[in-house]
């Protein structure tokens, strides 16, 4: 299936300049979301996944689903005070400044084998700082799996020696 005849590119938003890939049509397909989605669990299921791992929010919409495939559990990763347990963080940098991310402290256990999901694969950042997050609890990222990745901007630089899955390159 060509899933990119089910993303929309919206112009100059949010910003000018900028073609936003706006996945919420191909979510809004269930036929082109199953696709998807059963992609990412099939590699999934090559790699041994015992946990999905998801940056808010848009982490959530792919991992979760993947997650329930499998059988297995999802954790999430959200900005700082969002969740309500002990949790660790990490500072990491974004295209226009600095933000925190955390994940709770028994989110992962010692050699559990994650696969890190997202919707899109920009500049890295994100996905980088949510590595560290795992690795620092003792999980081994298995792979990572994106939607889209937009390759002019080099996030694929960032995971070096990941296994990484992407549907779409634009």
């Amino acid at each position: 299936m060509d899933l990119k005849q089910f993303v929309t590119i919206v112009p100059d938003w949010p910003k000018p300049g900028i073609k936003f890939k706006d996945i919420t049509t191909l979510m809004d397909n269930g036929e082109a979301y199953k696709y998807a989605t059963d992609q990412i669990v099939q590699y999934a299921q090559e790699k041994g996944i015992e946990l999905v791992v998801g940056p808010e929010a848009r982490g959530f919409i792919i991992g979760c689903p993947v997650a329930y495939s499998l059988g297995v559990g999802f954790a999430p990763v959200r900005k700082e005070g969002k969740l309500p347990r002990e949790t660790i963080k990490i500072n990491y940098g974004l295209e226009y400044g600095k933000d925190v991310l955390t994940i709770h402290k028994d989110a992962i256990k010692p050699g559990q084998k994650v696969l890190i999901t997202d919707d899109l694969l920009a500049t890295g950042g994100t996905i980088e700082a949510t590595i560290k997050l795992v690795e620092e609890l003792g999980g081994v990222v298995a792979g990572i799996a994106f939607l889209i990745e937009l390759s002019y901007l080099e996030g694929r630089s960032k995971l070096e020696g990941y296994d990484v899955l992407t549907l779409m390159k634009y």
